[in-house]
């Protein structure tokens, strides 16, 4: 990890549990097919520095879909048909912003922005969700989700029940948190859509004194 988190995350690498997740991700890539590819697992630390990460979106697994995952929470590559989370969250940016819905499903410009797209478990196994969860990728995310809880103002998003577990982790006195339900469909219609985060995600970056976000993608 060449980024600015490196200084932040080395010791990490230090710890028992390092090894032994690493060596049970090896492992499984010698028997199964598992997403990301290994040069995506930390795309979401390289596409987004520690000092210009100013909003956390937290996800879960990544895809395990063929050709979904690429690093980046609820983000799939250019030419792979969105998953229906991720045209919620497109159909909530519209009714919001009245933002274009894109034409693809890559989120890569919004880390560009520093938004910090972060799943809390880095690996999956093909088409088994939950596969290398408790495994350790949630220690070390836990320790990202700290990094950026020291830095002065950040807004965190949290969607669902997994994502909102982490609240404890982020000092609400000093950052902006904003709780919906998972733009999942089995949940999206129970308080997602019409919850305007990207609207409030800006109304608390400017309430902050910074910029706000640019959320078009086309």
């Amino acid at each position: 990890m060449t980024t600015d988190w490196n200084p932040l995350l080395r010791h990490e690498f230090e710890q028992p549990y390092w090894k032994s997740l690493q060596s049970f991700v090896a492992l499984e890539r010698q028997h199964h097919s598992v997403y990301p590819p290994q040069a995506d697992v930390f795309a979401a630390l390289h596409r987004t520095s520690h000092a210009e990460t100013k909003v956390v979106v937290l996800g879960q697994d990544p895809y395990h879909g063929p050709g979904q995952a690429h690093g980046l929470c609820f983000s799939v590559q250019r030419g792979v048909r969105p998953p229906p989370s991720l045209v919620n969250i497109f159909k909530e940016l519209h009714s919001d912003l009245d933002v274009p819905v894109p034409h693809h499903g890559d989120l890569s410009a919004w880390a560009r922005r520093g938004v910090l797209l972060l799943n809390t478990t880095l690996t999956v196994r093909a088409g088994v969700a939950g596969s290398h969860q408790g495994k350790g990728w949630e220690t070390f995310t836990d320790q990202v989700i700290r990094a950026v809880n020291d830095k002065p103002f950040v807004v965190f998003v949290l969607w669902g029940a997994h994502a909102r577990r982490k609240k404890d982790l982020i000092d609400v006195t000093r950052h902006a948190v904003i709780e919906a339900p998972h733009p999942s469909p089995l949940s999206a219609h129970q308080g997602f859509f019409g919850s305007r985060p990207f609207s409030r995600i800006n109304a608390a970056l400017g309430d902050a004194g910074l910029p706000h976000v640019e959320w078009s993608l086309d």
